[in-house]
């Protein structure tokens, strides 16, 4: 059998006539077969087909995945993209303990600065803010994909890209832990076993007909448990349940630090009662429901 052979994204674009962007996108939508994303750059097999372009329909329901794409692309400020940029981002970082406020990481977003404060700030929380919009805009552009490892390894790049975590020998930026950890007291899976459980989780969760709430809930909690970073775990999780709710056109949500310690009883008993983790995400979900009513969202 011979040996597969890979371009880069500008001599596939140059291959097919196309931009490099063009390229990208397909990677990200996962409609290039066998294309790899290895450290911040795609690797395309030289075989690939180019993919055929989708046939664009003028009559399209206005979902919240739509409206979050089009928001995305014309820069549109004060709609439900705006809104979902900075409260998910907030939140998430604030469960991790970021310091930053609600109105600093609003500034960040609508300013690129960080406005007006009297107290010392960490240069990590201002990179992982801005790198979180970052993931956000990731998710929704490929919100139709399926997951994979090499997605879930990207997000976390884009992530922690920048942070003082990055220089540090033993923490693998885009990559799986080198060291062992532990979430809430409890030990994770050993990181010479976190590849086969990571493949084996996504084969499972993949395989299902249908996904339900309660099958994406159960795949981030076995996400969390395998803990397969060595940081970043919780935020990846909860960009990995967004993107999933939007795949599934189920009203996705935020855990917000009032939800925070409900979040963490859920997750730690999820296996003898899922009723915990359920009505808690069910609350935070009532709270996106009114946010759609105020925007004429539709949602099921």
């Amino acid at each position: 059998m011979s040996k597969i052979t890979y371009l880069s994204v500008k001599e596939t674009a140059k291959r097919w006539h196309m931009s490099e962007r063009s390229v990208r996108n397909y990677c990200l939508q996962g409609r290039i077969v066998g294309a790899l994303f290895e450290g911040k750059t795609w690797n395309i097999p030289s075989n690939a087909e180019k993919p055929h372009r989708k046939i664009r329909h003028t009559a399209k329901q206005d979902t919240l995945l739509s409206f979050l794409k089009r928001e995305k692309e014309t820069g549109l400020k004060g709609g439900i993209y705006h809104k979902i940029q900075i409260d998910l981002t907030y939140n998430s970082n604030h469960i991790e303990g970021s310091k930053l406020t609600h109105d600093q990481t609003r500034f960040i977003f609508e300013t690129k600065t960080l406005g007006v404060t009297n107290k010392v700030v960490k240069v990590d929380d201002i990179i992982e803010t801005v790198n979180h919009f970052h993931c956000i805009d990731v998710i929704i552009e490929g919100a139709h994909t399926k997951l994979s490892e090499s997605s879930i390894k990207q997000l976390h790049y884009i992530l922690k890209s920048g942070t003082t975590d990055g220089q540090k020998p033993w923490f693998k930026v885009g990559d799986y832990k080198m060291l062992k950890n532990e979430v809430g007291g409890e030990a994770t899976t050993k990181p010479a076993d976190v590849a086969a459980e990571m493949k084996s989780l996504l084969m499972e969760y993949n395989a299902k007909s249908e996904i339900t709430l309660d099958d994406i809930l159960d795949f981030h909690v076995r996400f969390e448990a395998i803990h397969p970073f060595q940081g970043g775990n919780g935020r990846i999780g909860r960009l990995i349940l967004f993107k999933e709710c939007l795949k599934h056109t189920i009203v996705p949500f935020i855990i917000t630090e009032e939800l925070k310690l409900y979040y963490y009883r859920g997750i730690k008993n999820w296996k003898n009662e899922r009723g915990f983790l359920r009505d808690t995400c069910l609350t935070a979900q009532d709270v996106m429901k009114q946010w759609l009513d105020y925007f004429g969202i539709v949602y099921s």
